[in-house]
């Protein structure tokens, strides 16, 4: 099999494309519009699936340089951290703690549904785990980490791919399903959020051409020293972390530290402007999170989930009723049926099945629709980037221990 590797340069342009096509499509496709699907995604999965017919009518196989788009990733995550404020974390302790509840709750519930579908398909039981959380809350870094212990394990040889097949089958259901979900929540409750909050990620549609703030280059260029002050101490961290044994993405460090530096930056210089909550760091983060995710999809591989065939289909489903019954019973009434709750409703189906990125373009898109929900990108980010992989750990342990 011949592989085209397309470069680096050549794939963040890709990026760029795609997400306008996505824009594109979203403008013209009802559908899309209605439902919030995030314009990225739809983009994404067109040019996945035009790789997928290239790769049958020429069995070539097409890869993409990602380094770019792990740069944005990290880009991103700085500027949650710098939008963060202490006074937030404080206000929203109870409903961070109840989230968190409710998330290790669903990972059990996840690799119970795994469990059954290796009991259905006649799999080893430790094989449960990349059916579950490992690939699906996990994602792509975890199944990856996981698959050569399960398969040394379990004896079962495609371990590997049937759990990077999860990740990806369960990357498109997560970006798919969390906007008509926030849809059908706040339609049928009568929610809607407020416009006088400021800016988290990207901006809300305008039927108007009034523009409360200008957005020039020294405000975009201010957001983006800041991010990338909060990224260079956030390497410091991350390296200091590793020497003492500490396994963390990137991304972490880089988040926490835009929470330091806004949450003292501005009180030791007053006089400063500081970018945290304006619109020029709103733009970066919209555009650092559109351009990331609209590389991870259009590099998907599609042809490796049509090779592993039912039974990873067949649970997938399952997962996806399982995860869309809980959002709607349980997460949005536990967190009080508040606009807040369904925007958080949103995110959690974009990262119980795929990851925090897919989280946040999903909140994003049904905020520009809806209004604001700035506590929503305060506190999922830190459940499902940070506390998340602590408790997976041992989830997953438990479960490839029966």
């Amino acid at each position: 099999m011949i592989t085209l590797e397309v470069p680096a340069f050549l794939a963040v342009t890709l990026g760029f494309i795609v997400f306008f096509l996505g824009s594109f499509l979203t403008r013209r496709v009802a559908f899309l519009k209605d439902y919030n699907i995030p314009e990225p995604v739809s983009g994404g999965l067109v040019v996945a699936i035009a790789v997928w017919v290239f790769f049958i009518f020429t069995n070539r196989q097409v890869t993409f340089d990602l380094a770019v788009r792990d740069y944005l990733l990290v880009l991103f995550f700085a500027t949650i951290g710098l939008n963060a404020q202490i006074s937030d974390l404080i206000r929203g302790g109870r409903l961070l703690l109840i989230l968190l509840g409710l998330t290790i709750g669903f990972m059990i519930l996840q690799n119970v549904v795994g469990l059954l579908g290796t009991v259905l398909f006649d799999l080893p039981a430790p094989v449960s785990v990349l059916l579950g959380s490992a690939s699906l809350i996990g994602g792509h870094g975890t199944a990856i980490a996981w698959g050569p212990q399960i398969e040394t394990t379990s004896g079962f040889a495609a371990a590997d791919e049937i759990g990077i097949a999860a990740a990806t089958l369960g990357l498109i259901c997560a970006a798919l399903i969390g906007g008509p979900i926030a849809k059908r929540l706040i339609d049928r409750n009568n929610l809607s959020g407020s416009s006088d909050e400021d800016p988290i990620v990207g901006l809300e549609f305008e039927d108007t051409n009034e523009i409360a703030e200008t957005v020039d280059h020294v405000s975009l260029m201010r957001g983006m020293l800041a991010a990338h002050i909060a990224i260079l101490f956030g390497a410091f961290a991350f390296y200091a972390l590793g020497e003492m044994g500490v396994k963390l993405p990137l991304f972490v460090p880089c988040l926490l530290v835009g929470i330091i530096m806004s949450n003292t930056v501005p009180y030791i210089f007053p006089k400063m402007i500081w970018p945290a909550r304006s619109k020029g760091l709103a733009i970066i983060s919209d555009y650092s999170l559109s351009v990331f995710l609209a590389m991870s999809l259009m590099s998907m591989q599609l042809w490796t989930l049509a090779e592993l065939g039912g039974p990873l289909i067949t649970v997938l489903v399952m997962q996806v009723i399982m995860t869309t019954l809980f959002i709607v019973f349980i997460v949005f009434i536990v967190l009080g049926r508040t606009y807040t709750a369904a925007v958080i409703s949103a995110g959690f189906a974009g990262f119980a099945l795929g990851a925090t990125p897919t989280a946040i373009a999903n909140m994003s898109s049904v905020t520009k629709r809806y209004g604001s929900a700035p506590m929503a990108f305060i506190v999922l980010p830190l459940v499902s980037a940070f506390f998340v992989d602590l408790a997976n750990a041992v989830i997953i342990q438990f479960f490839v221990g029966l």
